[in-house]
C-alpha cells in the first residue's frame, strides 16, 4: 500500500512536509520549482504519480504565491494521472474572509475552496479553520483536525491553580467554552472595538480575572495586538499569569515586538506556519505526527475521530 502513496510539499511548508513524511516512514517525493525572471513560476513532479494517492503539503499563508503554487501542484498531479489528490493545508489562508460582513466584499474562503475544487482535489486536510462552516464550502471530504489534541495535555501538565480559559474576542467564545468544559474551569470573554483591521481601540472583559491563571485560546495570532492588549488588561486587573495558545503563528507586522513588550508569560503555537524568528516567549508544539497518523488512517480507510478531544 505504501508504494502507492506519494508525499510532496510546496516551498512554503518544506520543513513541515519533511517532518510529516519522516513520521509517515517514507521520503518526500521529488519535485522541482522554477521561477522565471518576471516572477512567474512552474512546478514539476520528477517522478511518476500515475495511479498513486498524492498528499500535497502546503500552508497558504502570505504571500499569495503559496496558494497558487499549491493549485499548480494539484493541477500537475491531476494531469499526471494521480488516482487521488489530497491537499494538506495545515493553515488555510483567507479563512478570515468566511462571510459577507459588509457590502461589496468577497468571500475569500469560498473562492479558495472553489479554486481547489476546479484544480482537481479529491480531499482536503487542514487544522483549526477560523470558522467551522468553511468545511461546507467544499463538495469533497474535509478532514478538520484540532490543535486541542496537543494543547489540552500541555495545559494539564502545567498544573495551574485557579485556571480560567479566555476568549480574546466574542468570536472565539465557542472555542474557549469547549476548552473550559473539558478542563472544568471558569471562562472569561473579552470584548473589543476596532476602528480598522488589526487595530484594537478599546477592550474589556466579562468574567472573574483577579487571582486567576488565565489561558487565552485562539486559532490565529497575526499582529498580536488583540492578544497582547487582552493579556495586559488582565494582568492590570489582578490576574496571576496570562498564557496564550494559538494554532497558527502568522505573526506579521510588529507581532514579535508586541509580544516581547506584553505581559504574556508564554505563547504556545504549532508548526503549521514556520516562525520568522525565535522568541523566548514562544514555544512550538509540532503537529507533524498527528498529520502523519491521519495520512495512515485515510490510506487504510480508518476513523480519525480518536484525534478529537473536544
Amino acid at each position: 500500500m505504501s508504494s502507492l502513496v506519494k508525499i510532496f510539499t510546496g516551498t512554503a511548508s518544506r520543513h513541515f512536509g519533511e517532518k510529516v513524511a519522516g513520521a509517515y516512514g517514507q521520503p518526500l517525493g521529488n519535485m522541482t520549482f522554477q521561477r522565471f525572471s518576471d516572477g512567474e513560476f512552474q512546478t514539476s513532479y520528477e517522478e511518476t504519480v500515475r495511479g498513486a494517492t498524492v498528499f500535497i503539503v502546503q500552508s497558504t499563508m502570505q504571500p499569495t504565491d503559496n496558494l497558487f503554487e499549491l493549485l499548480l501542484m494539484v493541477d500537475a498531479a491531476k494531469r499526471a494521472s494521480a488516482r487521488e489528490i489530497i491537499a494538506v493545508m495545515p493553515y488555510y489562508g483567507f479563512a478570515r474572509q468566511d462571510r459577507k460582513d459588509q457590502p461589496r466584499v468577497a468571500i475569500g474562503a469560498k473562492l479558495v475552496a472553489d479554486m481547489l475544487a476546479t484544480a482537481g482535489v479529491h480531499r482536503i486536510m487542514t487544522m483549526d479553520l477560523h470558522a467551522d462552516q468553511i468545511q461546507g464550502f467544499f463538495d469533497v471530504p474535509v478532514d478538520h483536525l484540532y490543535a486541542s489534541t496537543l494543547f489540552i495535555p500541555y495545559i494539564e501538565s502545567l498544573n495551574l491553580q485557579h485556571l480560567t480559559m479566555a476568549a480574546p474576542d466574542m468570536g472565539g467564545s465557542k472555542r474557549a467554552n469547549a476548552y473550559a468544559k473539558h478542563l472544568k474551569s471558569d471562562i472569561v470573554i473579552c470584548y473589543k472595538q476596532r476602528s480598522r483591521a488589526n487595530v484594537v481601540d478599546h477592550m474589556t472583559a466579562i468574567g472573574e480575572i483577579e487571582g486567576r491563571n488565565i489561558v487565552l485560546i485562539d486559532d490565529i495570532i497575526d499582529t498580536g495586538g488583540t492578544l497582547c492588549k487582552a493579556a495586559d488588561m488582565m494582568m492590570e486587573r489582578g490576574a496571576l499569569s496570562v498564557r496564550a495558545f494559538c494554532t497558527h503563528a502568522v505573526l506579521s507586522g510588529k507581532a514579535y515586538e508586541n509580544l516581547e513588550k506584553s505581559k504574556i508569560t508564554e505563547l504556545i503555537v504549532t508548526d503549521t506556519i514556520p516562525l520568522r524568528q525565535e522568541s523566548s516567549k514562544i514555544k512550538v508544539l509540532s503537529v507533524a505526527e498527528m498529520f502523519s497518523d491521519v495520512f495512515h488512517r485515510i490510506v487504510n480507510h480508518e476513523s480519525i475521530s480518536s484525534h478529537f478531544i473536544i
